[in-house]
C-alpha cells in the first residue's frame, strides 16, 4: 500500500468553484458552485502553481477544523437515528411486510428506536453536524454507540453545522465610455465561499509529489478555483495518525467479511458503457443486489443504498495533439452516501490494470467499512 502524507489547505481569499453546468454571460445566467472542490480541481491547482508533471495521488478533498479531520455525514441517518433495509428487520417489524420494486435497492426505515434518545424535538436542524470529526466517525467503525454530543455542533469551536458561508457576488462590464453594461458578455453572477474560522481543506498526496513539494518550502502558497484566490500549503503530520487509525480499523472490518455498511467518504464516480454511451449510478455496476426477482439473476451482495442527488463533474485532458479538452461530464454519487452489504465486496476500480483506475488515484470512491450491529 502507497505511504501518503497529509497537508492542510488554509484559505487566505474567498474560493471559488464553478460547477459542471453550462452557463452564458450573454444570457445573464447564474454560474452554478460547488463546495468543497472536487478532486481534479486540487490536483491540477498542484500541478500549476508548483510545476508538478506526471501522476498526483491523492486521499480526499476532507474539511478539517483546528488539527482534526472532518468527514461527511453519512446519509443512513434521520437525526440520530440509523436506517435500516427493510429486508434486515425483524419478522415483527411492521415495515417487513412492505411491497417494493426488487430491480432495485430495498427500502430503508428507522428500526428499533432507543428507549434512552434524547428529545430531537428540542433540535434545530442547524444543531446536527453536517460533518463528522475523526474520533466520531472511529466510534462508528468501532460500532460503539454515538451519544448526543457526538451528533450536534460544538458551537464554541465549530461555530455552525456547515463550516462555510455562501457570498454572491455579480460581475459587470461595462460599455466603453458610458455607465451601461454590455448587452453581451457583460453580466453574470455567481457564489463565492468564505469558511468559517478555524477551518480549512485537508489533503494526502503520494510520497513522490509530497518530495517534490517538500523541496519548495515548509510553508507554500497555492491558487486554488476561480479569479486566482489563494490557499496556504502545509503539511500535517497529525492527520497522517488520524487516517492510519481509520483504515486500520475499516481495513479489519472488512476482512471480518459480515454483513458491512460500506461509507463512502468522498465522491464517487462509477460509469459504464452501454451500447456506445456512458451511464453514471449511485453504486458500483460490479455490486449485484442480493435480492432477485427471477431465477436466470446471480444473486449479488449488494442490500441497500442510503444517497443524495448526484454530484455533476467536468474535467480536462489531453488529446493526441496535447491539447488540453473537457471530459464527457460524469455524475458521482455524493460523499456521505451508505452502501449495505452481506458481506464487504471490492471496488472494480481498484484495479491497477483498468482505466478506471485514475478515480481511485485521484481520491474518488473512498470507503470505510462498517460492521452491522443489529442492536444499535
Amino acid at each position: 500500500m502507497s505511504e501518503f502524507f497529509w497537508y492542510r489547505l488554509t484559505p487566505l481569499d474567498i474560493l471559488m468553484f464553478r460547477d459542471a453546468k453550462p452557463f452564458s454571460p450573454q444570457e445573464r445566467a447564474w454560474a452554478g458552485s460547488v463546495f468543497p472542490p472536487n478532486n481534479h480541481a486540487i490536483a491540477g491547482a498542484i500541478r500549476s502553481s508548483f510545476n508538478i508533471n506526471g501522476n498526483i495521488q491523492m486521499k480526499g478533498v476532507f474539511l478539517c477544523c483546528n488539527d482534526n479531520l472532518y468527514f461527511p455525514r453519512p446519509f443512513n441517518y434521520v437525526n440520530q437515528n440509523r436506517l435500516t433495509p427493510i429486508t434486515w428487520l425483524d419478522d415483527n417489524h411492521p415495515s417487513k411486510q412492505m411491497l417494493w420494486d426488487q430491480n432495485k435497492p430495498a427500502p430503508l426505515v428507522i428500526g428499533d428506536r432507543s428507549n434512552h434518545e434524547p428529545d430531537e424535538d428540542k433540535h434545530k436542524k442547524g444543531d446536527y453536524r453536517e460533518f463528522l470529526p475523526c474520533n466520531v466517525v472511529l466510534k462508528l467503525l468501532e460500532n460503539k454507540p454515538l451519544t448526543e454530543e457526538d451528533w450536534l455542533v460544538n458551537k464554541e469551536i465549530e461555530k455552525q453545522d456547515k463550516p462555510w458561508i455562501v457570498e454572491t457576488r455579480s460581475h459587470n462590464t461595462l460599455q466603453d465610455g458610458t455607465r451601461q453594461v454590455k448587452e453581451s458578455d457583460g453580466y453574470f453572477v455567481e457564489n463565492a465561499v468564505r469558511m468559517v474560522e478555524a477551518w480549512g481543506l485537508a489533503i494526502a498526496v503520494d510520497e513522490l509529489t509530497h518530495k517534490k513539494l517538500s523541496h519548495k518550502g515548509k510553508s507554500l502558497v497555492m491558487r486554488l478555483g476561480g479569479e486566482s484566490h489563494r490557499v496556504l500549503v502545509e503539511r500535517y503530520e497529525d492527520f497522517d495518525k488520524q487516517w492510519n487509525d481509520l483504515q486500520e480499523v475499516s481495513k479489519s472490518n472488512f476482512e471480518k467479511g459480515d454483513r458491512s455498511l460500506a461509507y463512502m467518504v468522498t465522491n464517487g464516480v462509477f460509469e459504464r458503457k452501454h451500447d456506445q454511451k456512458s451511464t453514471c449510478r449511485p453504486y458500483p455496476w460490479e455490486w449485484k443486489l442480493e435480492h432477485t426477482v427471477n431465477k436466470n439473476q446471480n444473486s449479488g451482495n449488494l442490500v441497500s443504498v442510503a444517497t443524495d442527488k448526484p454530484v455533476p463533474i467536468s474535467c480536462r485532458f489531453r488529446n493526441d495533439n496535447n491539447e488540453s479538452v473537457p471530459a464527457p461530464q460524469v455524475f458521482a454519487a455524493p460523499a456521505g452516501s451508505v452502501y449495505y452489504l452481506q458481506r464487504p465486496d471490492k471496488l472494480f476500480q481498484d484495479d491497477e490494470t483498468t482505466k478506471v483506475h485514475v478515480w481511485r488515484q485521484l481520491g474518488y470512491s473512498e470507503l470505510l467499512w462498517i460492521p452491522f450491529n443489529k442492536e444499535k
